[in-house]
């Protein structure tokens, strides 16, 4: 997996995990939402470099 992609991808499930915790918080139904997208959105991310990395053994 390329590192800059690495990084991108756990920086994205770092952001949407704050994210979600900070909608809980305040109780902000979009905020979680936007945290769980993100979150997914960062793992489809390292499971495509994952899927790159296997590819290229």
């Amino acid at each position: 997996m390329a590192a800059s992609e690495k990084a991108r991808a756990k920086t994205e499930q770092a952001v949407g995990k704050a994210a979600q915790a900070v909608g809980r918080v305040t109780g902000n139904e979009k905020l979680i939402a936007k945290g769980r997208a993100a979150q997914a959105a960062g793992k489809s991310r390292e499971a495509k470099e994952s899927l790159k990395d296997a590819g290229r053994l």
